[in-house]
């Protein structure tokens, strides 16, 4: 069979991959930038990757006609813009426009749950969407889910951070607003199950794990899993505005996501009743046990996707392919070498740098940084990285943005996506038994070259120190 699917490098697109292959399919992976692509884990005959934008309707010309079964995982809540409704209907409008030039028989929607009469913003899109996607000529099987419990997932990795950060929150209202999660695992198993399943033709369901909780008893479950005692006061008196901040300086969510949780996490998401799990044989995992297999995929080091991969200020939106050719006229630098004891030894430390690992030198500077630039509204630090070992193109890696990774070639390139009065990359490579470090700022106007001198002193203490750690 013959599958279309979107959102490949999304959360839930790079997991249903491998489980689409497996299954001997063959899949059409879309992607934005194939440079920022790194599908090296799937290489063979039966995958196939084109670039398209969704929002280009022009560039949807390389779909291929002979398509039995699309799957469509874009979202833009995640986005820096206000108008991401605006966005999502345009990429839907577009590919109902494209798709339905196909064979296409059957389109698989992974939606939000929509109960509710008042639907916070994030909602209304998505039902917008499936209404667009269900005016085709094709068969729509729309699946609504609430809050997907994985390793990597928004709703797990922000809950994570709660739980472990603070022992006593003081909290906003909307914690006592019912929820039914659900595990990733059962998301995956849907997704596959209702794939050219006549009897989900046209129809929407409501997917959710067995149990109904308030995101407040979630928070103390999680709390419970990982042995931690944790006390949760709820004030009815913080308005949407003052939660967003909140969950933005608590968190490593952006602020604009923040803003659309909130908004999102007023409204209860509780299922429909249906009997989809029962026809497609699908045991259902309750929520305690859904913590513990994210975190023993976390201890595996298994996270295959996580929502931070996606999550960034969209300075690629102009692709890879531009940015990592490291410009250097106009701009300032800051270039290191040093010889080292052992290659390997320092291209795994180079290859572990960041998140819980640190910058080896001057983590409290790095720590201010970030703080400093989630004052700012940028992203901060606490996006972390997915693996404590592993790099890939496209990988978010605190903030910064992994452009190149080659492990053999001993070459690890970075673009900044903190908030910067101009452009930034890091670069480490080794040759020869020299490391070479580099620090590249392209200024925006004067503001840019104010920022490089002020901060220059600082840059003298990490980057040393940083890079005797990484050869001694």
């Amino acid at each position: 069979m013959k599958i279309l699917l979107t959102g490949t490098t999304g959360y839930i697109g790079k997991r249903l991959l491998p489980i689409l292959l497996a299954e001997g399919h063959e899949v059409i992976c879309c992607v934005r930038d194939k440079k920022r692509t790194d599908l090296s884990n799937f290489v063979g005959e039966n995958i196939k990757i084109i670039q398209l934008d969704f929002l280009d309707e022009k560039s949807l010309d390389v779909i291929p006609k002979d398509i039995d079964v699309a799957y469509y995982l874009i979202h833009s809540m995640s986005v820096s813009t206000n108008d991401f409704d605006t966005l999502e209907e345009i990429s839907a409008t577009n590919f109902r426009n494209s798709i339905q030039k196909t064979d296409v028989k059957q389109v698989i929607y992974l939606s939000g749950i929509v109960n509710e009469e008042e639907l916070s913003k994030h909602l209304s899109s998505r039902k917008n969407v499936e209404d667009i996607l269900g005016s085709g000529t094709y068969n729509l099987t729309t699946l609504r889910a609430g809050i997907i419990v994985g390793s990597g997932s928004a709703s797990f990795e922000i809950m994570r951070d709660l739980v472990e950060k603070l022992p006593i929150m003081v909290t906003p209202k909307w914690l006592n607003t019912k929820s039914q999660p659900i595990a990733i695992r059962n998301v995956l198993e849907f997704l596959k199950g209702v794939m050219l399943n006549e009897y989900t033709y046209n129809k929407s369901f409501d997917i959710g794990g067995p149990e109904i909780f308030t995101y407040k008893e979630m928070l103390l479950t999680f709390a419970e899993v990982r042995n931690l005692k944790r006390t949760i006061i709820t004030l009815p008196i913080m308005t949407p505005k003052l939660s967003s901040y909140w969950l933005y300086f608590v968190t490593s969510t952006s602020y604009r996501l923040a803003i659309n949780l909130v908004d999102s996490m007023k409204v209860e998401v509780i299922c429909k009743e249906n009997d989809l799990a029962e026809r497609l044989q699908i045991k259902l995992i309750p929520y305690k046990e859904a913590v513990k297999l994210a975190f023993d995929k976390i201890d595996q080091q298994d996270v295959i996707s996580s929502w931070i991969d996606a999550q960034s200020s969209n300075v690629l939106a102009k692709g890879i392919s531009n940015l990592i050719e490291v410009p250097t006229f106009g701009c300032f630098q800051d270039k290191r070498e040093k010889a080292v004891r052992n290659e390997k030894e320092a291209v795994d430390k180079i290859w572990a740098i960041g998140g819980e690992n640190g910058w080896y030198y001057g983590n409290f500077l790095w720590a201010m940084r970030g703080f400093m630039d989630k004052l700012s509204g940028g992203i901060g630090l606490r996006r972390g990285r997915k693996s404590h070992t592993k790099l890939s193109v496209g990988d978010a890696l605190d903030f910064w943005r992994v452009l190149y990774a080659d492990k053999e070639e001993k070459r690890l390139l970075l673009y900044a996506e903190m908030k910067l009065p101009g452009e930034a990359w890091l670069e480490f490579k080794i040759e020869n038994n020299i490391l070479y470090q580099t620090a590249t700022f392209r200024p925006l106007g004067l503001w840019g070259r104010i920022y490089w001198y002020a901060v220059l002193p600082f840059h003298g203490l990490i980057f040393k120190g940083m890079m005797n750690k990484l050869t001694e």
